[in-house]
């Protein structure tokens, strides 16, 4: 290993979110031309930067509206970029759903929707059913946020409380083709999860949704609870003829990804394994795991032999017991942090590839085998922070908070953590 530990884990990062540059991706997935229009649509952190990537490489002429975070915005001189709210979403969202309905209204089987498709398009596209609100569905994001559960669940709800997810907006663009370039950020990369699945039905039901809802113990409002009650809430089927000529593809993964970063690493020479690159569960648990693994490495040499870097990705999840700071990778690490404290020659970072964890400007953290010991000394109880959903805090304290800025890309969390 030529390079320090942070440093180290940085550049691995970076060669991830490299693997999943939307120019390098897209240009490898361009459709046919059609004899008619293009309209390029799309939504999510990275949707921006991926329209931006599909202007160079698109030799021919187009237009379209896509809708992205705030402060994620690319510059595109014949697409549209909207800004909305993430994670919960606001009046700038519902305009741009609007706007990406009408744009692909009025079409002939002659034109071509190519739809830019990446994660966090949930919460960018509030399009509420008729008898319902903005915050009704401002309301079902923060119960479903709040509840812990995985994000299938999540967006099998959302999808049958909207007119644009769940293939709706791919339905409102017939007759014509719709070709859906997608970035996964969803364990398995099933591209009708992603962003709630706009342009691309799934099997889920109202009764999944319903039955989702009871397990996870979520407070819906009354009106949204009569609506998925009723057959309005049924959402397109996969066998619709309408999707008959679409096409899906799936550009860039998290799998991708982490084995972007484990060549990385032994490029710099260490050895990198692969958990999993569809981990979900309780952030909490989930760092608890690899800190177990992460010990019986370092004290016995197995199942690893150091030194070594384990690798994983996928989505946690976090179920809110109070109003701390934070977000799904912090949380790992702070429940990492506690179960290797102490340990020597550990090195960790959490982080999610599009550059913002939970609410706050962070990616992730770092952390070692003397976090916890160091968070003492500047005053904060590791443990009464975790147990407080206030990550972001621990770690802020002893300057191990980790901010790359917005990456363009979104192919879910990356953690790796080395073991010397």
């Amino acid at each position: 290993m030529t390079i320090d530990p942070k440093s180290l884990l940085t550049a691995v990062f970076n060669a991830a979110v490299a693997a999943a540059d939307p120019e390098l991706t897209i240009r490898k997935h361009l459709p046919e031309k059609p004899k008619g229009r293009t309209i390029v649509v799309g939504a999510g952190k990275g949707s921006a930067q991926m329209a931006a990537a599909f202007e160079k490489v698109w030799d021919g002429p187009l237009e379209g509206v896509v809708i992205t975070r705030y402060g994620y915005a690319a510059r595109c001189e014949r697409i549209e970029i909207i800004e909305a709210a993430h994670p919960v979403p606001d009046a700038a969202g519902l305009e741009a759903s609007r706007r990406l309905l009408e744009k692909v209204s009025g079409l002939t089987a002659d034109d071509l929707v190519i739809a830019l498709i990446s994660g966090g398009g949930s919460a960018l596209l509030p399009s509420p059913p008729e008898g319902l609100t903005l915050a009704d569905e401002i309301a079902v994001n923060e119960a479903l946020l709040a509840s812990g559960a995985p994000i299938f669940a999540m967006n099998t709800i959302r999808k049958h409380v909207s007119t644009i997810k769940g293939g709706r907006l791919a339905a409102a663009a017939s007759p014509a083709r719709v070709v859906s370039l997608v970035v996964s950020d969803i364990p398995g990369d099933d591209p009708a999860l992603v962003a709630s699945g706009p342009t691309i039905p799934d099997i889920g039901n109202r009764e999944t949704a319903l039955s989702l809802i009871n397990t996870y113990g979520m407070k819906l409002p009354a009106a949204v609870m009569a609506h998925l009650n009723s057959e309005a809430a049924d959402a397109p089927r996969p066998h619709d003829p309408r999707f008959s000529r679409n096409k899906v593809r799936v550009i860039a993964s998290a799998a991708v990804s982490l084995e972007a970063a484990a060549a990385e690493a032994k490029k710099q020479g260490v050895e990198a394994v692969i958990l999993s690159d569809s981990i979900e569960g309780e952030a909490r648990d989930v760092g608890s795991v690899h800190a177990a693994i992460t010990r019986e490495i370092a004290t016995r040499d197995r199942p690893f032999r150091k030194p070594v870097m384990i690798l994983s990705g996928g989505e946690t999840t976090v179920t809110l017991r109070a109003k701390g700071k934070g977000g799904r990778n912090s949380e790992f690490l702070l429940a990492f942090a506690l179960g290797i404290d102490g340990v020597a020659g550990v090195q960790a970072l959490a982080a999610d590839t599009d550059g913002i964890d939970g609410s706050e400007d962070n990616a992730g953290a770092f952390a070692d085998g003397s976090s916890v010991a160091r968070m003492r000394a500047a005053g904060v109880d590791a443990k009464a922070m975790l147990a407080g959903n206030n990550a972001w805090t621990a770690f802020n304290a002893v300057g191990d908070l980790f901010v790359p800025g917005p990456t363009g890309t979104n192919v879910n969390d990356l953690r790796a953590i080395l073991v010397r």
